[in-house]
Protein backbone atom coordinates (compact mmCIF):
# COMPACT_ATOMS: atom_id res chain seq x y z
CA UNK A 1 0.00 0.00 0.00
CA UNK A 2 1.30 3.47 -0.89
CA UNK A 3 1.83 5.90 1.97
CA UNK A 4 2.26 9.62 1.46
CA UNK A 5 5.54 11.36 2.11
CA UNK A 6 7.93 9.88 -0.46
CA UNK A 7 9.60 13.24 -0.78
CA UNK A 8 13.11 12.27 -1.88
CA UNK A 9 14.92 9.84 -4.14
CA UNK A 10 15.24 6.25 -2.98
CA UNK A 11 18.61 4.52 -2.82
CA UNK A 12 19.19 0.83 -3.38
CA UNK A 13 20.01 0.42 0.31
CA UNK A 14 16.42 1.32 1.15
CA UNK A 15 14.90 -1.53 -0.85
CA UNK A 16 14.03 -4.72 1.02
CA UNK A 17 14.83 -7.67 -1.17
CA UNK A 18 11.88 -9.95 -1.65
CA UNK A 19 13.55 -10.37 -5.05
CA UNK A 20 17.00 -9.37 -6.30
CA UNK A 21 17.02 -5.61 -6.81
CA UNK A 22 19.79 -5.87 -9.38
CA UNK A 23 17.84 -8.13 -11.72
CA UNK A 24 14.12 -7.77 -10.96
CA UNK A 25 11.98 -5.93 -13.48
CA UNK A 26 8.28 -5.18 -13.31
CA UNK A 27 5.94 -6.14 -16.14
CA UNK A 28 3.88 -3.13 -17.20
CA UNK A 29 0.40 -3.24 -18.72
CA UNK A 30 -1.90 -0.52 -19.98
CA UNK A 31 -5.31 0.17 -18.48
CA UNK A 32 -6.96 -2.50 -20.62
CA UNK A 33 -4.47 -5.16 -19.54
CA UNK A 34 -2.46 -5.12 -22.75
CA UNK A 35 1.17 -6.14 -22.21
CA UNK A 36 3.62 -3.30 -22.79
CA UNK A 37 7.18 -3.97 -21.63
CA UNK A 38 9.55 -4.55 -18.75
CA UNK A 39 10.24 -1.53 -16.56
CA UNK A 40 12.77 -0.93 -13.79
CA UNK A 41 11.74 -0.83 -10.13
CA UNK A 42 12.52 2.89 -10.17
CA UNK A 43 10.02 3.49 -12.99
CA UNK A 44 7.48 1.34 -11.17
CA UNK A 45 7.92 3.46 -8.03
CA UNK A 46 7.20 6.58 -10.09
CA UNK A 47 3.89 5.06 -11.24
CA UNK A 48 2.90 4.33 -7.63
CA UNK A 49 3.90 7.82 -6.42
CA UNK A 50 1.94 9.48 -9.25
CA UNK A 51 -1.03 7.26 -8.32
CA UNK A 52 -1.05 6.02 -11.89
CA UNK A 53 -1.32 2.33 -10.95
CA UNK A 54 -4.86 1.08 -11.54
CA UNK A 55 -4.40 -2.53 -10.50
CA UNK A 56 -1.72 -5.12 -9.88
CA UNK A 57 -1.20 -8.86 -10.11
CA UNK A 58 0.92 -11.24 -8.06
CA UNK A 59 2.38 -11.08 -4.60
CA UNK A 60 4.58 -8.07 -3.70
CA UNK A 61 8.13 -8.63 -4.89
CA UNK A 62 9.98 -5.51 -3.67
CA UNK A 63 9.52 -3.15 -0.72
CA UNK A 64 10.80 0.40 -1.17
CA UNK A 65 11.26 2.72 1.79
CA UNK A 66 11.15 6.44 1.16
CA UNK A 67 11.01 9.72 3.09
CA UNK A 68 9.49 10.56 6.46
CA UNK A 69 6.03 12.13 6.49
CA UNK A 70 6.13 15.35 8.53
CA UNK A 71 2.50 15.01 9.57
CA UNK A 72 2.75 11.50 10.99
CA UNK A 73 6.48 10.93 11.44
CA UNK A 74 6.16 7.66 9.57
CA UNK A 75 8.40 6.51 6.76
CA UNK A 76 6.68 5.95 3.45
CA UNK A 77 6.67 2.42 2.12
CA UNK A 78 5.75 1.15 -1.33
CA UNK A 79 5.34 -2.55 -1.99
CA UNK A 80 5.88 -3.22 -5.67
CA UNK A 81 3.98 -5.99 -7.41
CA UNK A 82 5.49 -7.99 -10.27
CA UNK A 83 2.76 -6.88 -12.70
CA UNK A 84 1.25 -3.39 -12.74
CA UNK A 85 -1.42 -1.84 -14.96
CA UNK A 86 -1.17 1.93 -15.33
CA UNK A 87 -3.51 4.60 -16.63
CA UNK A 88 -3.69 5.03 -20.39
CA UNK A 89 -3.82 2.75 -23.41
CA UNK A 90 -1.11 1.82 -25.87
CA UNK A 91 -1.57 2.71 -29.52
CA UNK A 92 -2.90 0.09 -31.92
CA UNK A 93 0.37 -0.03 -33.83
CA UNK A 94 2.03 -1.27 -30.66
CA UNK A 95 -0.38 -4.16 -30.20
CA UNK A 96 2.15 -6.71 -31.45
CA UNK A 97 5.34 -4.87 -32.41
CA UNK A 98 8.13 -6.69 -34.18
CA UNK A 99 10.85 -7.55 -31.64
CA UNK A 100 14.27 -6.15 -32.50
CA UNK A 101 16.53 -8.83 -33.94
CA UNK A 102 19.75 -9.28 -31.99
CA UNK A 103 21.98 -12.29 -31.38
CA UNK A 104 21.04 -12.60 -27.70
CA UNK A 105 17.32 -13.06 -28.42
CA UNK A 106 18.02 -15.13 -31.54
CA UNK A 107 20.13 -17.58 -29.55
CA UNK A 108 17.47 -17.64 -26.83
CA UNK A 109 14.76 -18.36 -29.43
CA UNK A 110 16.76 -21.35 -30.67
CA UNK A 111 17.76 -22.37 -27.13
CA UNK A 112 21.49 -21.99 -27.84
CA UNK A 113 21.24 -24.86 -30.30
CA UNK A 114 22.82 -24.98 -33.74
CA UNK A 115 19.92 -25.62 -36.11
CA UNK A 116 22.20 -27.53 -38.47
CA UNK A 117 24.03 -30.05 -36.27
CA UNK A 118 21.73 -29.93 -33.23
CA UNK A 119 24.51 -29.27 -30.75
CA UNK A 120 24.11 -26.83 -27.87
CA UNK A 121 26.92 -24.35 -27.36
CA UNK A 122 27.88 -21.39 -25.14
CA UNK A 123 27.08 -18.00 -26.65
CA UNK A 124 30.64 -17.23 -27.71
CA UNK A 125 30.61 -20.32 -29.95
CA UNK A 126 27.36 -19.38 -31.72
CA UNK A 127 26.76 -17.21 -34.77
CA UNK A 128 23.86 -15.76 -36.73
CA UNK A 129 23.43 -17.59 -40.03
CA UNK A 130 21.27 -16.38 -42.92
CA UNK A 131 19.34 -19.30 -44.39
CA UNK A 132 19.30 -17.56 -47.77
CA UNK A 133 22.67 -15.73 -47.78
CA UNK A 134 22.66 -11.95 -47.94
CA UNK A 135 24.78 -12.22 -51.08
CA UNK A 136 21.91 -14.16 -52.69
CA UNK A 137 19.23 -11.64 -51.78
CA UNK A 138 18.34 -12.99 -48.34
CA UNK A 139 17.12 -10.61 -45.64
CA UNK A 140 18.41 -10.01 -42.15
CA UNK A 141 15.09 -10.76 -40.47
CA UNK A 142 13.64 -13.31 -38.07
CA UNK A 143 12.31 -15.62 -40.79
CA UNK A 144 15.71 -15.88 -42.51
CA UNK A 145 18.13 -16.26 -39.60
CA UNK A 146 19.01 -19.22 -37.39
CA UNK A 147 21.52 -20.00 -34.70
CA UNK A 148 24.55 -21.87 -36.00
CA UNK A 149 27.79 -23.02 -34.44
CA UNK A 150 30.95 -21.59 -35.95
CA UNK A 151 31.87 -24.86 -37.67
CA UNK A 152 28.48 -25.25 -39.37
CA UNK A 153 28.41 -21.59 -40.41
CA UNK A 154 31.82 -21.95 -42.06
CA UNK A 155 30.84 -25.25 -43.68
CA UNK A 156 27.62 -23.82 -45.12
CA UNK A 157 29.35 -20.68 -46.37
CA UNK A 158 27.45 -18.72 -48.99
CA UNK A 159 25.15 -21.60 -49.94
CA UNK A 160 21.57 -22.41 -49.07
CA UNK A 161 20.91 -25.36 -46.74
CA UNK A 162 19.78 -27.43 -49.73
CA UNK A 163 22.93 -26.66 -51.71
CA UNK A 164 25.12 -27.45 -48.70
CA UNK A 165 23.14 -30.63 -47.87
CA UNK A 166 22.58 -29.25 -44.38
CA UNK A 167 18.82 -29.39 -43.69
CA UNK A 168 17.45 -27.16 -40.95
CA UNK A 169 16.24 -28.83 -37.76
CA UNK A 170 13.52 -26.18 -37.26
CA UNK A 171 11.84 -23.45 -39.28
CA UNK A 172 12.90 -19.92 -38.26
CA UNK A 173 10.04 -17.68 -37.11
CA UNK A 174 9.39 -14.19 -35.77
CA UNK A 175 8.67 -14.34 -32.04
CA UNK A 176 5.53 -12.62 -30.80
CA UNK A 177 6.00 -9.66 -28.47
CA UNK A 178 5.18 -11.87 -25.47
CA UNK A 179 7.78 -14.42 -26.55
CA UNK A 180 10.27 -11.61 -26.97
CA UNK A 181 9.64 -10.47 -23.39
CA UNK A 182 10.25 -14.00 -22.13
CA UNK A 183 13.41 -14.36 -24.20
CA UNK A 184 14.82 -10.99 -23.14
CA UNK A 185 14.59 -11.48 -19.36
CA UNK A 186 16.57 -14.16 -17.56
CA UNK A 187 15.05 -13.32 -14.17
CA UNK A 188 11.31 -13.63 -14.67
CA UNK A 189 9.34 -14.10 -11.45
CA UNK A 190 6.84 -16.96 -11.17
CA UNK A 191 3.76 -14.69 -11.30
CA UNK A 192 5.14 -12.93 -14.37
CA UNK A 193 5.96 -16.16 -16.19
CA UNK A 194 2.52 -17.62 -15.51
CA UNK A 195 0.89 -14.45 -16.86
CA UNK A 196 3.09 -14.30 -19.97
CA UNK A 197 2.65 -17.98 -20.79
CA UNK A 198 -1.12 -17.53 -20.69
CA UNK A 199 -0.75 -14.91 -23.46
CA UNK A 200 1.40 -17.00 -25.80
CA UNK A 201 -0.07 -18.25 -29.07
CA UNK A 202 -1.71 -21.58 -28.26
CA UNK A 203 0.57 -23.56 -30.56
CA UNK A 204 3.63 -22.27 -28.70
CA UNK A 205 2.49 -22.81 -25.13
CA UNK A 206 4.38 -25.48 -23.18
CA UNK A 207 2.42 -28.69 -22.78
Amino acid sequence: MLRKGLGRSVSRKEVSLYADIHSTRVLSLDASGRILDWISWQDAVCLYVREAVLWTLGQPCLRVRGGICRATGRQSIIELHPIVAARGHCHGRLHNPTPALCNATLFARDRNMCLYCGGQFPRHELTRDHVIPLSRGGKDDWENVVTACIACNVKKGGRTPQEAHMPLLAVPYRPSWVEHLILSNRNILADQMEFLLSHLPRERRPS
